[in-house]
């Protein structure tokens, strides 16, 4: 389907240029796709819900007016956004016989896709750095970490994700599709993408590959870092507050496991096509979002207390009407 020299692209793109991809998806079996339809809209719709409620509740209750829970709250923000940039279109699909997409949503969903995973990546660092504040520098923690600083962690944390998406989209955009234009995934995958230019791609998936792997290698090793420094402290510390410690960071640790599992399966075979990576794509792009928030209600006493009185006051407020 590539073709390498310049006069077999000149003569392609005069035939023909692409103007959609035809997005193949989980399934082609109907009844498979409407069973489909009902469990990932149940999973994005509590996705959604999970992370709107962690970001209220971040607002609302003053105990979590704090670094931690403001960087949170941001990091539900960007759940909502990684969950909502392709599931809707994949739900919608299993309804319609005909899955396209025009070639300006393809590039679309390439450039959030990334924006968002690179977001989230720099935001699990910032994380990272203030539960080691917070644990190893405890007397500075409040002096070091305030809203300016807090602020401009999730600032940085943006600007990296569209800078780190802008150079995939740059190499991606301009690329001559003039043939093929099947993409085996329910959403427009880099790599698969690009495998559908007319030319040799080589060199193209190499850049791709550094570029997205050095971002995720050096956020990696950061927080393995930081982790493990944080725990030799608390592991250090008096009994009294280790148990409490242990819990947050617990759940810091899984939900970094959870994003980075799947990354370095990805990164391992970047080029090869899986059965199982249209497993991964989904677990991405739903059920990380999705999780998320169970984590941090489940491991975490601050946030359960806050969603019980919430829940009183809902109940509160229905009872006075």
């Amino acid at each position: 389907d590539n073709f390498s020299s310049p006069g077999s692209v000149n003569r392609w793109s005069n035939k023909s240029v692409v103007t959609e991809f035809i997005l193949l998806g989980l399934s082609s079996s109907q009844e498979l796709q409407l069973f489909l339809f009902l469990i990932f809209s149940v999973f994005y719709g509590a996705a959604v819900l999970g992370n709107i409620l962690i970001i209220l509740i971040a607002i609302t209750d003053s105990r979590l007016h704090s670094p931690m829970y403001f960087l949170l709250s941001n990091l539900s923000f960007i759940d909502v956004c990684q969950a909502t940039f392709a599931t809707p279109k994949m739900i919608a699909d299993f309804l319609r016989e005909h899955k396209t997409i025009t070639f300006q949503g393809c590039m679309s969903q390439i450039f959030f896709l990334h924006v968002f995973g690179g977001s989230e990546m720099v935001l699990l660092v910032a994380m990272a750095y203030d539960r080691y504040l917070a644990i190893c520098k405890p007397l500075h923690y409040m002096t070091i970490m305030s809203r300016k600083v807090c602020a401009i962690l999730v600032g940085v944390s943006w600007a990296i994700g569209i800078l780190h998406s802008s150079s995939h989209l740059a190499l991606t955009v301009d690329l001559p599709f003039c043939g093929p234009n099947k993409v085996d995934n329910f959403f427009c995958d880099l790599p698969l993408v690009i495998k559908l230019a007319c030319l040799d791609t080589y060199v193209l998936e190499i850049l791709v590959l550094t570029n997205s792997g050095l971002l995720s290698l050096i956020c990696f090793l950061l927080l393995l870092i930081s982790y493990t420094v944080i725990l030799a402290t608390v592991l250090r510390q008096s009994p009294g507050g280790t148990s409490k410690a242990l819990s947050t960071l617990s759940a810091h640790i899984t939900v970094v496991v959870l994003f980075f599992g799947p990354l370095i399966f990805i990164y391992i075979w970047p080029f090869e096509s899986f059965p199982i990576d249209k497993f991964i794509s989904v677990f991405f792009t739903v059920f990380t979002p999705f999780l998320n928030p169970m984590i941090y209600t489940l491991r975490n006493k601050d946030v359960k207390e806050a969603m019980k009185k919430l829940r009183k006051q809902h109940v509160g407020s229905k009872e006075v009407s």
